[in-house]
């Protein structure tokens, strides 16, 4: 098995898989599964290497946590006490739990869409938070409680850039989407944002999440479109870029070029004098966490061999709903066929006679009755047998935090490492 994932806090040491310096397998045996695991070091080491290249260039910078990415609390008192970065928060439930962690309110961005009444009357009661308006009607009624309070407005500025190819990711496009406002609507926004006395001194766009460097182009590109925003608006301080940066999810990505997209910032934004307000999310917490199931089902039918795990897609979404890769590492290796080639003629029957594979093509199913619950599909795997566990790798973002009970089968743990 090509180990194109390792790194000095994730590797396979002798027949079992360690992360953050601990025994997976252990971990899993002790706290029972389904189990997330987060490495806290991971997460200071992907907001410093952030850091780091963003000081290499002419940029005025803050950065805020996605808070909907991962909202495990000892990860949120982790950052906070790191103070490197404020939260980007879109509920009232979002920015209470940021409060709960220590975050102050000026350190607190809220971006949310179709807000209601309630929303807007929490973030009266909260004078310092920042918030960004994505429609006419959040404009208007947040002015009708919060005359005299900055702003900022979200755009949509009609690209969208995500993971590869998927459209799932984006949040713009051709299509018509529910965020931001458009270039049609943008005068009158700020029209009526003078109105209501709120002075707008930021922009903010998020245009999909995932991109790495073959998607960098369309970031140029959107980046270009954003100043024709930026010109019609008479003091503006900051542009906020929302998140979206991505991580290699397969053998076939390389890592983001942060140089080259600090480039494209400074190109377009610093030279501009504005501050650049960015959220992560997913690349601070995806690569710092996995999700560890075990096997309670190996079993052949018709021609594919089916490993049937403990957890499913109201655990874990991202395979079913977004069509994202996580990949799969046993916890334990039991030698033989280690390099995921096909097993030998046979191997099949025999797998399924004896519970177990001789390593091959399997098919990782979950334990949701839906059709859908399928975690890998014709993935490669040395042996496996009942009983084994799995780590699922580039779970830290979007798993725990969009989990469901669905078919009251929603439980799991989550440890930070």
């Amino acid at each position: 098995m090509r180990q194109w994932w390792r790194r000095e806090d994730l590797q396979v040491r002798g027949d079992h898989l360690y992360f953050g310096g601990e025994e997976v397998e252990g971990l899993a045996l002790s706290a029972g599964t389904p189990l997330y695991l987060y490495h806290g070091d991971r997460t200071v080491e992907n907001i410093e290497r952030l850091e780091t290249a963003l000081a290499g260039h002419a940029l005025d910078y803050r950065l805020f946590y996605a808070v909907k990415s991962n909202r495990f609390m000892p990860l949120l008192t982790r950052l906070k006490t790191l103070g490197k970065c404020g939260v980007d928060v879109c509920s009232p439930g979002e920015l209470i739990l940021a409060r709960q962690a220590g975050f102050r309110e000026r350190e607190i961005s809220f971006t949310g869409t179709a807000v209601s009444d309630a929303d807007l009357d929490c973030l009266q009661r909260h004078p310092d938070v920042w918030v960004n308006c994505d429609s006419l009607s959040s404009i208007r009624r947040l002015g009708s409680r919060c005359a005299g309070r900055e702003i900022g407005l979200r755009i949509n500025p009609g690209l969208g850039i995500g993971y590869a190819t998927n459209e799932l990711l984006r949040y713009s496009g051709s299509k018509t989407t529910k965020f931001g406002i458009y270039r049609q609507q943008f005068d009158h926004a700020l029209e009526l944002a003078a109105s209501c006395d709120l002075e707008v001194k930021g922009l903010h766009f998020h245009t999909g999440c995932g991109y790495l460097d073959p998607q960098l182009p369309v970031f140029d590109e959107i980046l270009g479109v954003c100043s024709w925003f930026a010109d019609r608006v008479s003091g503006l301080e900051h542009v906020n870029i929302g998140g979206g940066l991505g991580v290699p999810l397969t053998a076939e990505d390389n890592p983001l070029d942060l140089e080259r997209w600090c480039e494209l910032l400074e190109r377009h934004l610093g030279r501009r004098g504005l501050q650049v307000w960015i959220e992560p999310g997913d690349y601070i917490v995806r690569d710092a966490g996995m999700l560890v199931v075990q096997v309670n089902t190996v079993e052949e039918k018709e021609s594919t061999i089916f490993v049937g795990v403990d957890g499913g897609f109201n655990v874990n979404m991202a395979p079913a709903f977004y069509r994202l890769p996580l990949e799969v590492i046993p916890c334990r290796q039991h030698g033989g066929d280690d390099d995921g080639a096909p097993s030998s003629p046979g191997a099949a029957s025999r797998a399924s006679a004896s519970s177990s594979t001789a390593g091959g093509e399997v098919t990782i199913a979950g334990n949701i009755n839906e059709a859908l619950d399928i975690l890998a599909e014709n993935v490669h795997l040395p042996s496996v047998k009942e009983g084994d566990f799995l780590a699922f790798l580039n779970a830290g973002g979007y798993g725990a935090s969009m989990s469901s009970d669905h078919c009251l089968r929603g439980g799991f743990l989550e440890y930070l490492l």
